[in-house]
């Protein structure tokens, strides 16, 4: 006999999610694109999609660009548009204006290569967007550029995109939000390469929020972040903050590397902006690290590595033409590593000097600390922010390294393991580009599978509540019923959990 403290724990979470996907998926539909399917090109379906629609692209075959995505999914259904693979290989959306034009809300989009559009390779000018898994590159102008206009909340994570932008106006990653539209909006990019670009800098933002985790991002033509105020918005609208984490920036160029506050095109953000465990790799010759220009509120840099590849000394922040929002200089950091002699802050704290970094294997982009390392087990635990000028909801700790000069789109192979205390830049000493200890990795799955049950009793109780409540004008009694199974469902779940736990 089968009762509540016997259900096996597989068998509810199986029926719970079937639950779910009857619940919010029944209507959706699935298209099929590509040789020998019902549909030869993505432009063939992009006016039939609704909310929780997937659309599934053959691989190892190019389709025509000037794509336009006009319909949206919402935030509990989006729309998936998915490349197969085929042969190990991506589809390719190829040329057109703008390849792919995201212009409406809430999609997913994975698993392309999306190559020459004579304007932009991607245009995002939606909300709720997230792309990954994608390759972009020769693109003769932008490579992904998000609107002023109409643009809010975008993902890149897992892409890789090179040979794009030209002269100093176009630029392999230029992203921007519409601060009155889409307030609060963020743009989050992780576990991303950008590299090789043709103009212009290899991340430059005007978006209100940046979250910048786990990249590798080298080779720009000038800069290879830039973080500044949005066009045709006033400064009074929203201050623009960066959050940047764990990434390498690889300058092979003399330029600076990094760029905030403004490009002198409009006004300034007056922004927050933090830097923790990142590694800087300089060229000689090379100007200071990070350009302040303009408008900024406040500047923290935390556990990051500076080197200039062959040696010397390196200045790290270029203040000549800044002004700062609170009437005076805010500038902190902790427990930096920059080479003997170098020009820092002097409001940095625990800063720490020497001739060699000692890298397991520089010359094959192997950055993490050696056994003899001074990065190792140095690094500040919880670095604090100038008093007064907290970084809003910062990423307290790097969870994962960035790949080198690659995409690896499993972050399972990728978590930070700390062996000691934190050491300093975007690796740890310890273990082969995070990959777990066994028994770590054992006790972690045990804890993921119960804290997963508890996810999906949560995540039952909310679609329960949401379909319980869906009654009323055009509603129908078929959702009400779908709700009262499901809350049913949750209070199984509940009494089966006392059962388990007394």
């Amino acid at each position: 006999m089968v009762n509540g403290s016997t259900i096996h724990r597989g068998a509810v979470t199986g029926v719970f999610v079937a639950t779910l996907f009857l619940s919010s998926s029944a209507f959706a539909t699935t298209y099929e694109v590509g040789p020998g399917k019902p549909y030869a090109s993505l432009k063939a379906v992009a006016s039939l999609l609704q909310a929780g629609d997937v659309v599934e692209v053959s691989g190892n075959a190019t389709y025509a660009g000037d794509v336009k995505l006009t319909k949206s999914g919402t935030d509990s259904n989006k729309i998936t548009i998915r490349g197969v693979r085929a042969a190990g290989k991506r589809p390719v959306l190829s040329g057109g204006t703008n390849t792919l034009e995201v212009g409406a809300d809430h999609y997913v989009i994975e698993g392309f290569e999306v190559v020459g559009g004579s304007s932009r390779c991607v245009f995002h000018r939606g909300h709720d967007i997230t792309i990954r898994d994608t390759a972009v590159h020769d693109c003769p102008s932008h490579g992904i550029l998000g609107a002023m206009d109409g643009s809010g909340s975008l993902t890149l994570e897992y892409v890789e995109v090179y040979k794009a932008g030209a002269g100093d106006k176009r630029h392999p990653i230029y992203m921007d939000t519409d601060e009155i539209n889409h307030p609060g909006a963020v743009f989050r990019m992780q576990h991303c390469f950008v590299h090789d670009g043709l103009g212009g800098h290899a991340v430059k933002s005007r978006a209100e929020r940046n979250e910048i985790y786990y990249n590798w991002i080298e080779g720009a033509y000038y800069r290879e972040l830039e973080l500044v105020a949005p066009d045709g918005e006033a400064e009074d609208v929203a201050r623009e903050d960066g959050d940047i984490v764990g990434n390498v920036f690889r300058k092979t160029g003399t330029f600076y590397t990094v760029r905030i506050g403004s490009d002198a095109t409009g006004g300034s953000t007056n922004g927050r902006y933090r830097f923790v465990n990142n590694t800087f790799l300089l060229a000689q010759n090379v100007k200071p690290v990070v350009e302040v220009f303009w408008g900024i509120e406040s500047i923290e840099m935390h556990n990051n590595a500076f080197y200039r590849v062959g040696g010397g000394a390196v200045s790290i922040l270029k203040l000549t033409e800044v002004e700062w929002a609170a009437g005076k200089a805010v500038i902190g950091g902790q427990n930096n590593w920059v080479p003997q002699g170098s020009t820092v802050p002097s409001q940095w704290q625990g800063t720490i000097q020497g001739s060699n970094p000692k890298f397991a294997d520089l010359a094959a982009f192997d950055l993490r600390p050696a056994a003899d390392s001074p990065l190792r087990d140095v690094g500040a635990a919880a670095p604090a922010s100038p008093a007064g000028y907290p970084f809003p909801s910062p990423l307290a700790t790097p969870l994962f390294v960035p790949p080198a000069k690659k995409v690896v789109t499993d972050a399972g192979l990728l978590g930070r393991v700390m062996a000691g205390a934190i050491d300093i830049g975007a690796y740890e000493g310890a273990g082969l580009g995070g990959v777990r200890e066994e028994a770590g990795a054992e006790a972690e799955t045990e804890a993921g599978a119960d804290a997963q049950a508890d996810a999906d009793a949560v995540s039952v109780e909310e679609n329960a509540a949401g379909i319980t409540c869906s009654m009323g004008p055009g509603r129908t009694t078929g959702a009400a019923w779908m709700g009262g199974l499901l809350a049913g469902m949750v209070m199984l779940w509940r009494r089966r959990r006392k059962v388990r736990e007394s």
